[in-house]
């Protein structure tokens, strides 16, 4: 009886989740259909220093809601752009924001709130000095006791700005300088074995330049101790004189005999401020190890705002729902009034013997110092993550706000624990040709997602330096979003909808300065966005779904502060590289520490898992660390890497030191560096190591090939393999889904390898929503194989589900192509006479804009409607008939015979036109949009009307007519006279075709 039951039981759960995977997979097809608002991309949602009014939020808001966006990021700065009447912060400027945030509720946009005016972090003009971000800063005397001299120590200078001190406006320039507050005074014998750090400023934290520019290391690498073994000031020979100064810097003692050196120490405003702030925000950046200044920044704040605003909830979608730390551009700090107390309390030893290792002085040993470094850097780190990132997550949760955070540039931390914090942790990359390489931090991001499980990564998304000049538009940006896709992103945060202030007939309109993509209702082609919006929409619905597969885990070393890279060998290309067959993703050691074995997999609770874990070429490793990889190895993990040999820190020296040494001889077995490879069972797992692992290094990792070689020897099979296509693969109970996009800009055939048999496969069309079940493919063992057709940047997904039980063809299928009809000139041509096209023109045969001679239509900006009618006597053929318009700058709407057919703006340029034709007199209406550069351009050969000595011309501030004959107006110029011009127009062939499969 009892066997009975169990089997009943078991027979109902096997029923049961059957049935809800059937019921996963239907609200996926739905979903994927039509996905929900909150699967839309966003904006980031710029105003510009007081240029606001009700009536463009609300026409800003309204024109989002109807080209498909769903959120956006509220920022206030400051860039080229003349100054508005409404201050920041102001009365007249909580009662706007607090307009755009019930607007915002109507229409279901969620609104994201940065913490800060700016976009550099948390700060204003409130930040009193003391609750700044702090430096401790230093001076020094030689005394003798033979001079028999009043001692007087100067007071120490600030360290510069790290943006320099022209960034200062002149009254934060005199609060920088006349800010001190003394810490500590110390003497020791001067002594000529007194060695300088060289690079004392980046490894105590004085200062931390932005990573994507190039300008500073990912990482500090571990000190070479062995070449250095002279011993600097002796620590039993330091006296704390602390309470022997007087508040003018007298010194009330007198040196024992020979030459002494006296520090005096004391802390310093580091000089960062909120950047770029409109100007009544401009202030301090407040504290970032301590609650009280971030308290108070807070509620100066957003304390002001939250009074203004309806209390956050759950009964619409819109709103505010979240706050925002951006990318971290405010610098390092070392100090702050409970330090020392903090310091002593984490890594169990005072650090006021070692505060001249502050000013690059060593003391002890090179070695010593090096450590007391790392810890002082460690310190910060806790403190930047306790005190401020997760203070500020709670402090949104007591509103009912999650936290989004850009972990990544000028973070003194490590980028992957600050990360860690977030609800919603977030990249950015800029666009391929406009910018910089911030991509690492995509890999950061979607790293951090995946083994904390967070379903949504959003990014920043195509920002772009001041060579953009409304150049881009969607099937331009196809290519690099589809490789963020393949990436791990699943939400596009576009930068940037400017704020559009003017007038509704100045356009492109208002920008932000010379930067950023500019995707905003001013486009020419912002009323086709929707099209492109619903194939972003129905992509990031899918890549919310189950979570990511990768294989190899790269864990980053302890300390701070780190960038991780993975190899530069696992990606494959420039700065939009592709993952290689096996995925990866990184992790921090803090991650790390909830990690736990399942089978041969390191899992995390979120359901994250690897089949390989690889250690950084590091030789230093706390022994909490080494314990807990040593419990993964026992447990069954494969870990790949060397065995440490030393602790980083000086807390519990040497016996830490000791301690690592045993771990590592217990858990490798030896610590000597074998010269080939090596494997060992340690437990239930095994460790490898030695020979090229240990050789062919790749930022810090061994180079891809050697990793995926080992997967291989594990009988770990490629996850996908295709030449010629990127990929992600996620998976849920019983499904495997795929995102596939072609790299080429033309048609490619391939054979692709899938490591899934879950079931038959299908292809789902993000753009149109269709899905369509694949019977060409074979199966054998844990792949599957799939010939795939994809045009110029195509992609799609596919869906293998136990659900999909069809068999394979046993005959394979090829589409054929026949051209039924080409639609030749003449071509009525409409163009808008407001931005200086003629009202009708007439074609003959289609060609670019700007090679006609008409100067209307060469230098013409916005849509023109091409008109045709044709008679189409095969209009009851019964296979799919599609319109294909060939040459297309930028987007086109097709209208037929009344009937709208749908937006083209990427390859294949073709539409459905099957069920809309008729035997005689179609009526067909082509309307093409290209981008504003002609028209700028063309406008570059009249008189300059614009902004001048950052002020706004007169005919604009006084409501007159225009008297220069431009046709555009723009608060950023970005073309002269002599610029190249931009292809535009439909140039076809335009042709009428029909498919069918060959079998």
């Amino acid at each position: 009886m009892k066997y009975l039951n169990r089997f009943f039981l078991l027979f109902v759960l096997t029923c049961f989740s059957i049935v809800s995977a059937t019921a996963q997979l239907a609200q996926m097809k739905a979903g994927f259909a039509n996905p929900s608002d909150k699967y839309k991309p966003g904006v980031y949602w710029y105003f510009m220093d007081g240029n606001m009014n009700a009536k463009t939020i609300t026409k800003d808001l309204e024109s989002m809601k109807k080209a498909g966006i769903g959120n956006l990021i509220f920022l206030e700065v400051n860039v080229g752009v003349p100054r508005g009447a409404v201050d920041f912060l102001s009365e007249q400027w909580t009662s706007l924001f607090a307009h755009a945030e019930k607007e915002a509720r109507r229409l279901g946009i969620e609104i994201t709130l940065g913490i800060g005016p700016g976009w550099t972090g948390s700060g204003g003009p409130w930040v009193k000095a003391e609750q700044s971000m702090q430096h401790l800063v230093s001076s020094q005397v030689t005394v003798s006791s033979d001079d028999h001299k009043k001692i007087v120590l100067p007071v120490p200078a600030p360290q510069k700005p790290f943006f320099g001190e022209g960034n200062l406006p002149e009254d934060f320039k005199k609060q920088w300088r006349e800010y001190y507050k003394d810490v500590a005074v110390l003497a020791f014998p001067a002594t000529s074995s007194v060695k300088a750090i060289s690079d004392y400023e980046e490894k105590a934290l004085y200062y931390r330049a932005p990573y994507s520019s190039a300008t500073v290391k990912p990482y500090l690498a571990e000190p070479d101790f062995k070449s250095d073994q002279r011993k600097g000031i002796e620590k039993g020979k330091i006296i704390d004189l602390t309470g022997k100064m007087d508040a003018d810097g007298t010194l009330n003692w007198t040196p024992p005999s020979g030459k002494w050196i006296v520090m005096r120490f004391g802390s310093r405003n580091n000089g960062a401020i909120t950047r770029p702030a409109p100007v009544p925000g401009l202030g301090f950046e407040a504290d970032k190890l301590d609650t009280t200044a971030l308290n108070a920044h807070l509620d100066a704040y957003l304390g002001k705002i939250f009074k203004k605003i309806a209390k956050p909830g759950s009964k619409s979608n819109g709103g505010l729902k979240r706050l925002h730390m951006d990318s971290w551009e405010m610098g390092a700090q070392n100090w702050t009034a409970n330090f020392r107390q903090e310091f002593l309390k984490r890594r169990g030893y005072d650090p006021i013997t070692y505060y001249p290792v502050y000013s690059g002085n060593v003391v002890g040993s090179r070695e010593e110092s090096e450590r007391f470094l790392w810890d002082l850097r460690l310190t910060a780190q806790e403190l930047v993550l306790q005190n401020h990132a997760n203070h500020v997550k709670q402090y949104g949760k007591r509103h009912g706000l999650s936290l989004s955070i850009e972990p990544y540039d000028m973070n003194p931390t490590a980028d992957l624990d600050l990360g860690s914090i977030a609800d919603v942790p977030m990249a950015e990359f800029w666009s391929k040709g406009f910018g910089f390489n911030s991509t690492y931090s995509v890999i950061e991001a979607t790293s951090i997602a995946h083994v904390e499980g967070r379903s949504l990564v959003p990014a920043e998304a195509f920002t772009a330096q001041n060579n953009e000049g409304w150049k881009q538009h969607p099937g331009s940006v196809k290519n690099q979003g589809d490789w963020a896709f393949a990436s791990g992103i699943n939400r596009f945060v576009y930068h940037t909808f400017q704020n559009q202030f003017l007038p509704d007939s100045l356009k492109p309109g208002a920008t932000m300065g010379p930067y950023g993509v500019h995707w905003d209702r001013g486009q020419t082609w912002w009323p086709m966005a929707a099209a492109y919006h619903q194939y972003i929409t129905r992509c990031q619905y899918l890549l919310q779904q189950g979570r990511t597969v990768a294989d190899i885990l790269y864990m980053t070393p302890e300390g701070a502060p780190h960038v991780f890279l993975p190899p530069a060998s696992a990606i494959q290309g420039d700065t939009i590289g592709n993952r290689k067959q096996y995925n990866f993703d990184g992790c921090s050691p803090l991650q790390l520490m909830k990690a736990s074995v399942k089978g041969k997999n390191v899992v995390f609770p979120s359901g994250a898992s690897y089949r390989l874990l690889v250690l950084p070429a590091y030789e230093s490793m706390t022994p909490e660390l080494l314990s807990k990889i040593g419990d993964l190895v026992k447990q069954g993990a494969t870990v790949l890497g060397s065995p440490p040999l030393r602790s980083p820190s000086l807390s519990g020296f040497p016996d830490c030191d000791k301690k690592v040494l045993a771990l590592s001889e217990t858990i490798w077995g030896s610590v000597a560096k074998p010269a080939a490879q090596t494997k060992r069972t340690y437990g239930k797992g095994t460790l490898i190591w030695g020979g090229e692992l240990a050789s062919r290094i790749d930022n810090l990792y061994p180079q891809y090939e050697l990793t995926a070689d080992i997967l291989k020897s594990e009988n770990v099979v490629e996850d996908f393999v295709a030449d010629e296509i990127r990929y992600t693969h996620r998976t849920g109970s019983n499904w495997d889904l795929y995102f596939l996009s072609n790299t080429q800009n033309k048609p490619i055939k391939v054979d692709a390898r899938f490591r899934s048999t879950q079931g038959s496969p299908e292809l789902w069309n993000a753009i149109t929503g269709k899905r369509i079940p694949l019977t060409d493919f074979k199966t054998d063992h844990k792949i599957s194989t799939i010939p795939l057709q994809l045009d110029a940047y195509e992609s799609c997904f596919i869906m293998f589900s136990k659900e999909n039980k069809w068999l394979a063809s046993k005959t394979k299928k090829e589409a054929l192509i026949k051209t039924l009809v080409r639609l030749n000139g003449p071509w009525e041509v409409k163009f808008d006479p407001k931005w200086g096209g003629p009202a009708s023109a007439i074609f003959d045969k289609l060609s670019d804009w700007t090679t006609n001679k008409d100067e209307g239509i060469k230098y013409y900006s916005g849509t023109a409607a091409y008109h045709k009618t044709f008679d189409f006597p095969q209009a009851n053929l019964k296979q799919p008939i599609y319109l294909e318009l060939g040459k297309v700058k930028n987007m086109a709407r097709v209208t037929l015979n009344g009937k709208e057919m749908g937006i083209i703006w990427t390859a294949p340029w073709k539409i459905d036109i099957s069920n809309h034709l008729q035997v005689k007199n179609n009526q067909l209406k082509i309307e093409v949009v290209n981008l504003w550069g002609n028209r700028l351009i063309g406008d570059e050969k009249k008189p300059d009307d614009g902004i001048k000595d950052d002020k706004w011309p007169d005919w604009l501030l006084n409501n007159k007519p225009r008297t220069s004959g431009r046709y555009t107006f723009t608060t950023s110029k970005q073309y002269n006279a002599d610029s190249p011009l931009q292809e535009s127009g439909l140039m076809g062939p335009v042709t009428i075709i029909q498919e069918t499969i060959k079998k």
